[in-house]
This record gives C-alpha cells, structure tokens and sequence, in this order.
C-alpha cells in the first residue's frame, strides 16, 4: 500500500483556518500523508494576524532535511515563506528534488494582513524558478508582474478568479508557453469565511500531483475541493472564519451550482 506524500514549506496559522493546519487537513482529507517544515509562526484568528514570528533559516532547513533523509516526499508545497533568507534557503534545497513543486506566493492574508515585506516578495523569483505551479490569487498575479512574467520561469501557472469582480469566479490553468489548459467557471458564493482557501488550493494540488494525477486532473480537483469546503464553513470567529475541510468531502453533484 503506498500514500502520496506532501511535504509543505509554511507558516502556522494558531487559528486553524490557513497555513499548515488547513495544509494538513487539506491533504489528510484527499488521502496523503502531509509533512512540515514550519517558516514562521503566527498569532491569528478570523480577525487578522497579530503577530508573525520567522523561524531561522537553518531550521526550517533542517526540517526539511529530516523528512526528506527518512520519510521521503512525492510533492512539496510551498506557502507563507517568512524572509527571504528563509525564500533563498529553501530554493537551494529543494531544487535537487525531482518531484512536482507547488508554490503558492502568500503575500496578503484573507483579513487583509501582510505576510511579505518586499524583500521576501522579491525572492520569491527563486521559487517560481523551480516551481511546477505557481498559484497566486489576482492581487498576488499584479505583484509579481503578471501572467508573462511568471510563465516566464517554466512554470504553469494556475491563475484564481476569487478576487476579480461579478457573479462569476473563472479560475485558469495555463501551461508555461501561454496555453490555457483547464479552466474553470462557477457561480460566485456569498459568504465572508474563506480563510485559507489558497493554502488549501496549493495543498489539494500539490497532493493531486503526489498521487500522480495529471496537472490538469489535479488542478480541477483542487479547485471543487477548495469549493465543498467553502460550502461546509462551520461558521467560525467573527469575521473571515475557516473552511470546513473535515465536511468538505461530498459527492461532486451536491454542490456543483
């Protein structure tokens, strides 16, 4: 019996909802075994971010070193990095592995709160450089220079549409030379908990390509995950509450509207 195996490169979310505990749920649920190297730990809740503390480089590092001598890794995901230092450090690392890469460029948290300064934003062309998938949201995509420029690293690029206006959210995959391979329209939910949705995107990806599904097989995946989980928030907190990950896995048919 074998279990696809996640390793994920984040910050800790103390309010369960994004980082590594929604990484963990998030892979748990689609039946991979998840694996951390934590960048930083923050206090949060559905209100904001009150404080963010980076671990040192060389630890995240050795986080990393011991799962990867022992238990081994078919993906990695990549979210909340913490310094540049940290961004540099885990480029040196990883890109020795041949193994599918998901990056997620976390920058601004669901409330609002930065979770990069510019040196960190910066170093971020070291991890589109060795990343199968680049998956920011739409303010995320302008930071970085637009669809050109983070095709430019080789990488694809799954471009979300929850930030963008209308009834309609329209998330799209592209492949590194522009072409549009998957795309994906669904009615836009009224609902304000949505915190961690792109932490649990990358992550319900990046354990889609661990398993060995096509990037456009594990891209639609994610993206009806991410949405069941939406649909089965608890309600949580008294602003951006969390996802519900554990009620989030239903038959397709139940919430495809």
């Amino acid at each position: 019996m074998t279990i696809p195996r996640v390793l994920v490169v984040a910050g800790s979310d103390s309010g369960g909802g994004a980082g590594i505990q929604a990484d963990i749920k998030t892979i748990a649920m689609l039946g991979g075994h998840p694996t951390t190297a934590i960048t930083a730990i923050t206090a949060q809740n559905t209100l904001g971010v009150q404080a963010v503390h980076p671990v040192s480089a060389d630890m995240v590092v050795a986080q990393i070193d011991s799962v990867l001598s022992d238990i081994g890794t078919d993906a990695v995901k990549i979210g909340m990095i913490g310094s540049a230092a940290i961004a540099h450090a885990v480029a040196d690392r990883l890109e020795r592995l041949d193994v599918p890469i998901v990056f997620d460029p976390v920058m601004i948290a669901t409330s609002g709160s930065t979770l990069a300064d510019a040196a960190t934003i910066a170093a971020f062309e070291r991890l589109m450089t060795i990343a199968s998938v680049v998956t920011p949201n739409l303010p995320e995509l302008e930071a970085l220079g637009g669809e050109a420029a983070v095709l430019a690293h080789g990488c694809h690029l799954a471009a979300k549409g929850g930030h963008a206006e209308g009834a309609t959210v329209t998330d799209r995959l592209l492949a590194a030379d522009g072409r549009e391979v998957a795309v994906m329209h669904a009615e836009r939910l009224d609902t304000r908990d949505t915190h961690g949705t792109g932490c649990t995107f990358a992550s319900a990806l990046a354990c889609g390509l661990a398993a060995g599904l096509s990037v456009e097989d594990a891209f639609t995946r994610a993206i009806r995950f991410v949405r069941r989980a939406i649909l089965a928030a608890p309600g949580l907190g008294q602003r951006h509450g969390p996802l519900g990950h554990a009620l989030g896995v239903v038959p397709f048919d139940q919430v495809e509207r």
